[in-house]
């Protein structure tokens, strides 16, 4: 496969520096390697995985990585390089003024949101457009129709068409080429534009002034989900430094929602609509619509923070309905109006939902948000949490949730922590966090989803190097055994030699492997059928890595919360929910 070019010396270079460093790394008994992409030449009759492969290119390319360090010191020059590059791609910011967009930011919910926001409006029967970020098992699922990731042949012929007009123009632009998140958005209102969709739900990426889906000159509502402190290098330290950037989607004269926020945000959003003489309005709670519905409001997204993603999904369906004018006075016999000088941020009347939005409600899916999946005596519990505020929300969850799975068992259960975090995420504060959910065992494993010699472009990230995946995945492992005052706070050591060797000798309830399919694996200890398909097989463990296990082979159920990373969930979910795969 082109995918397969380059990977021998990648994986060789990665362990001539581990072997010349000072200290070792020491992982399970596992041989691995790991892989990279190379360009795909553009030619007709390319596949989709080719595709994902060039895409992947545009992670690492060096005109891409030069963008990220110009533009983060001139934020104002990510927008207008982005028009450039719509320009190039044969599209103009003046066709997007037709997709009659909901533009969605947030720090936490937003993606909940938008999941909300277009199940209620395709319920109605509109043909929906809907873009998120990230993905999970595969890059087309950022990309939807109608609530379904595009297919493989889509994506494939709508990614040729924008990437061969941008390569061809490259040389007249200094061979300058959009960075993967902004080819992304570009590739989104390409493929909502051609499949003429009725409205496009829209989730930003990162901030929110800034973003390249800013590029957005006249949304038809906008709004904002709960605000906390994430992505601080590029948005700032504060939550009035993060509500700023957030409140940069407001628009003239367009109506905008924000959930509850803390008083320090609020006053910045209020300002910045009174900036933008944007009428800001915020959700009431979920409660206040039940007035005269026969039975409490039923979400499809579970977990009590869904609750006000819900409220204000109401909010922007109920809008975009009323701009439509497709909301029946027979079920709604007043309707809010917005004038352009209430920037206040005054509490919207709640309305009566009528029965579509109610089905609507009920009917959301959103996979790896508050997911649970039974396979036999193996209990999943799956959650990207990957900030503080989003991981208290994910504790509560899991500890109301997998009390109920308990309290059904036949025997006892073994729970079972599997973490990773990335990025810039205080992982420590993170895990202690977790610490009283009682768990058995914690394992940890990078976001690699199987260290073998087959490609899934899909799930690499090469903006991260695999030396550093690892690292970080034993100092999450030393936080773990700190908090839980177990043994030695240094931690595990890495040896290597020919292989990666993983975990510790001396009595722990810590282990580390090198990728989730071992992890995986060695937590159901071939209990979950899924996993025993010997299609699914990665090197055997030592001996003392299997005694460790007694307690897994034991017990009635096994419970097992995925949580810390997007990127990890969506890993664990293609190994367990083979539809997302194909």
């Amino acid at each position: 496969m082109v995918c397969m070019s380059r990977v021998w010396q990648r994986g060789s270079r990665f362990a001539a520096r581990l072997r010349n460093r000072d200290w070792a790394f020491r992982l399970a008994g596992l041989s691995v390697r790991y892989y990279s992409t190379k360009t795909a030449p553009q030619i007709p009759g390319m596949e989709y995985q080719d595709a994902v492969c060039t895409l992947n290119t545009l992670q690492t390319n060096a005109s891409a990585l030069e963008q990220v360090r110009r533009e983060r010191s001139h934020p104002q020059q990510q927008l207008h390089a982005m028009r450039g590059f719509l320009e190039r791609a044969g599209l103009k910011v003046e066709e997007l003024d037709h997709l009659n967009i909901i533009h969605v930011t947030g720090t936490k919910g937003k993606g909940s949101t938008c999941a909300f926001t277009e199940q209620i409006l395709r319920s109605y029967g509109f043909r929906t457009g809907f873009y998120s970020s990230p993905h999970l098992v595969q890059v087309r699922e950022r990309i939807r129709i109608n609530g379904r990731p595009i297919g493989k042949e889509l994506f494939t012929k709508y990614f040729w068409q924008v990437y061969g007009r941008l390569d061809e123009s490259k040389d007249a632009h200094g061979g300058t080429m959009p960075a993967y998140f902004r080819f992304l958005t570009i590739l989104a209102f390409h493929v909502f534009l051609q499949e003429k969709v009725d409205l496009a739900v829209i989730e930003v990426g990162i901030g929110g002034a800034f973003d390249c889906t800013n590029i957005i000159r006249r949304p038809w509502v906008c709004g904002i989900s709960s605000l906390g402190i994430d992505h601080t290098q590029i948005l700032g330290d504060t939550i009035e430094k993060i509500a700023w950037q957030k409140g940069g989607i407001f628009k003239p004269g367009v109506p905008a929602f924000t959930v509850k926020q803390p008083e320090d945000a609020m006053v910045v959003l209020r300002n910045r609509a009174k900036e933008m003489k944007c009428p800001l309005w915020t959700c009431p709670d979920l409660e206040d619509y039940q007035a005269d519905l026969p039975e409490p409001l039923r979400l499809g997204l579970a977990g009590q923070h869904q609750r006000s993603n819900a409220s204000l999904a109401l909010q922007l369906s109920h809008t975009w309905l009323q701009k439509r004018c497709l909301v029946l006075k027979k079920e709604n016999k007043s309707f809010p109006s917005f004038p352009a000088e209430n920037t206040g941020g005054l509490q919207v009347t709640p309305f009566k939902p009528s029965p579509i939005m109610v089905k609507g409600l009920a009917d959301t899916e959103w996979p790896g948000r508050n997911q649970t999946l039974k396979h036999g005596a193996v209990t999943y519990f799956l959650d990207g949490a990957h900030t503080m505020r989003s991981m208290q929300a994910c504790v509560h969850w899991f500890r109301d949730t997998a009390a109920q799975h308990e309290r059904n068992a036949s025997g006892p259960v073994v729970r079972v922590l599997l973490f990773n975090a990335t990025g810039e995420r205080d992982s420590a504060a993170m895990l202690k966090l977790l610490v009283p959910c009682h768990f058995d065992f914690a394992v940890f494993c990078p976001n690699i989803t199987e260290v073998i010699t087959s490609c899934n472009a899909d799930q690499q990230n090469f903006n991260v190097s695999v030396e550093n995946m690892l690292t970080r995945c034993l100092d999450n492992e030393r936080s773990w055994r700190l908090h839980k005052s177990l043994g030695d706070p240094r931690g595990a050591q890495l040896l290597i030699e020919d292989t990666l060797s993983l975990v510790p000798e001396r009595k722990a309830d810590t282990l580390v492997f090198p990728c989730i399919l071992s992890a995986l694996q060695w937590i159901t200890q071939g209990r979950d059928s899924v996993l025993a398909d010997p299609a699914k097989t990665v090197p055997p463990v030592k001996p003392s890595v299997k005694t460790k296990a007694a307690p897994l082979c034991d017990a009635a159920e096994i419970h097992v919360l995925i949580t810390g990373s997007l990127h990890l969930v969506g890993g664990a979910l293609k190994h367990l929910d083979t539809a997302s795969s194909k």
